[in-house]
């Protein structure tokens, strides 16, 4: 164990984040934190349970005078996203996360930290192995795959669960709580591949350096998507040259705005031609993207002449043709919730393989018919275009309650702990909330969180001073639920 943040407070929360980080933990490889937190369990004579996709609940009893309070579920995931630099050589399957501290924050060397969602993993274990808190009866619910589709939420057996009121601990901001979220759903557009031979020098284009972000919560904050400039740049070249191409690749997650995109073509034209139709489109998406992401860079490596194998120029045509005309970003605006983005879309993936280029979309919308919208538009482009389409990993929207006991409680401790109210808002991202929901019944739930930044990208940091006011108000809340 690394004790790169021994001594940080709250003592406990940070030394089970340190220990959780050592365990790799990306999405689909949950096996390892999965028995961690059945270890954790049996170790201290809790009651615990281990389903068949690894989700993880451990219960434990009120401390004396709670014993007729509600059974409250505090709730996270023990999934990531992995993303990391180009130039950081890191293994998400078998190497700990390098945590570094600066100042108030704390953050990875050249990865995601995994704060979202480990922080919540910390605070629960914090909980469990306290004998001093004051609580009610607790089950503390961990899932899997959250990150990837939300499939752990969507395995749970309710009958595993007895406590009305759930406690999300997946939310970035403090000081906010979260009453309502988005749904979604995943959509891959496959483009079948023909293949040809074909001529020329080998051209390596490389897209970089953008800022990416939450393919929810940052979508509105106009920032580049690598896989649509790379369409640009490939459109630009397609038009004004003779270009063929070998193999294409952006983004490694559909939830994370995508900061890389690379493109292996091949050309025949004369360098000078070829390099100042990039210089011009290049210096145009810099100009439109100047303040959100200043550091936009476009590389160019050209290699040696030679006969290579390449996607045929219909093939080709209709990648350009999608990477530059699906619908992406903002669809919607709520009329209901000033400032909430309702509904959109994000092109986070695109990969290569022998017999298709794929490219993958995340959908959200806090209302369902726009949902299925958006999924009925982009099927009509994998129509028209002879691609297949496929959808997977849809979860339902959570939906605002006027009427909640569990939000009063959270309000009125936050007011008398800090002087003012929070702020109720909801989110457009996927929380696992909207799968409780539709799945048990009468359930009052929240959301909240400390301060955090840059999730899903490696500049995520953790804010230390938010951690700690945030744990302190959760147990002062849960003193307070009877």
């Amino acid at each position: 164990m690394s004790k790169v943040i021994e001594g940080l407070e709250p003592k406990s929360v940070f030394e089970f984040f340190e220990n959780i980080s050592d365990i790799p933990r990306g999405s689909g490889n949950e096996k390892g934190i999965s028995d961690y937190l059945v270890s954790f369990a049996k170790e201290r004579n809790l009651e615990v349970i281990q389903d068949e996709e690894l989700n993880v609940i451990i219960k434990k009893p009120a401390t004396k005078g709670y014993e007729d309070c509600p059974t409250v579920i505090l709730q996270g995931h023990m999934d990531m996203v992995c993303e990391k630099n180009f130039d950081v050589e890191h293994d998400f399957l078998k190497d700990p996360i390098e945590l570094v501290v600066e100042g108030d924050f704390i953050s990875a060397n050249g990865t995601t930290l995994g704060a979202d969602n480990g922080m919540a993993v910390a605070y629960c274990l914090a909980i469990l192995d306290s004998n001093k808190i004051e609580h009610p009866a607790l089950e503390i619910f961990i899932t899997t795959n959250e990150e990837a589709g939300m499939n752990g939420a969507l395995a749970l057996d309710p009958a595993n669960l007895s406590g009305k009121y759930l406690v999300n601990l997946d939310s970035e901001e403090e000081g906010e709580f979260l009453v309502s979220c988005a749904g979604g759903l995943k959509t891959y557009i496959d483009i079948p591949i023909k293949k040809e031979s074909a001529t020329g020098k080998i051209v390596k284009i490389m897209v970089k350096g953008l800022k990416g972000g939450h393919s929810g919560s940052d979508i509105d904050k106009n920032r580049a998507n690598s896989n649509q400039l790379m369409g640009r740049i490939l459109y630009a070249l397609n038009t004004k040259t003779s270009i063929q191409l070998i193999d294409i690749c952006g983004g490694s997650k559909d939830n994370a705005i995508p900061r890389e995109a690379i493109a292996n073509i091949v050309i025949n034209d004369d360098d000078n031609k070829f390099d100042n139709i990039v210089d011009e489109i290049v210096n145009e998406i810099k100009h439109e993207y100047k303040t959100s992401d200043s550091g936009l860079t476009v590389v160019v490596t050209k290699g040696n002449e030679d006969s290579y194998k390449v996607v045929s120029r219909e093939t080709l045509d209709k990648l350009i043709f999608l990477l530059t005309c699906l619908p992406n970003g903002i669809q919607t605006m709520s009329s209901d919730i000033e400032g909430l983005v309702e509904s959109s879309l994000n092109l986070g993936v695109v990969t290569t393989n022998d017999d298709i280029i794929k490219l993958t979309s995340a959908v959200r919308s806090s209302v369902g018919s726009l949902k299925e919208l958006m999924k009925y538009q982009l099927g009509l482009f994998a129509k028209y275009t002879n691609s297949e389409f496929h959808v997977r990993s849809e979860y339902p929207e959570w939906e605002y309650r006027k009427e909640s006991q569990l939000r009063d409680i959270f309000a009125k401790t936050y007011e008398d702990m800090y002087g003012e109210k929070p702020l109720i808002k909801a989110i457009h991202a996927g929380l696992e909330c909207g799968v409780f929901d539709a799945k048990i019944e009468g359930i009052d739930m929240i959301s909240l969180g400390p301060n955090m930044y840059d999730v899903h990208t490696p500049d995520e940091k953790l804010s230390i001073s938010s951690t700690r006011r945030t744990w302190e108000f959760l147990i002062e809340t849960l003193k307070n639920i009877k």
